[in-house]
């Protein structure tokens, strides 16, 4: 899943904090304009995927000139995608039990293949990734 929210940068000395308006609890902070721009994907992802996980919906994002804003403040939309930040945090192995033909297991066994890429693989078609 894509998103596109608006963050608060406020510069504090040469760093900057950010916070997402919209939503709760969701902010972080960087050394500079590049790491705070890194951080705040980061922390949009985790916050979303915690919403997906939790099947709480998102809430609608605000438009940029609505956000009051005070001295030394400015606003800049944040996209993130959580299915990529699941392909990079989440990648912890899980075994699952199936069932195939017997004929289908001693030719893929005889073949050397690898059960566990090719379901891999095949979720990943059937899923459109």
């Amino acid at each position: 899943m894509k998103y596109v929210y608006p963050a608060v940068f406020t510069q504090e000395g040469h760093s900057y904090s950010v916070i997402f308006p919209d939503l709760e609890g969701c902010y972080t902070c960087g050394d500079d304009l590049k790491d705070a721009l890194y951080m705040a994907e980061d922390v949009l992802a985790f916050t979303l995927f915690d919403y997906e996980k939790n099947e709480r919906p998102a809430p609608e994002p605000s438009e940029i000139g609505s956000i009051k804003l005070s001295a030394g403040e400015f606003v800049n939309y944040i996209v993130c995608d959580t299915i990529e930040y699941q392909r990079q945090h989440n990648n912890k192995a899980i075994k699952k039990t199936l069932s195939i033909p017997e004929w289908l297991n001693e030719l893929a066994v005889a073949r050397g293949i690898n059960f566990s890429q090719v379901l891999q693989d095949a979720l990943k078609a059937q899923l459109g990734l």
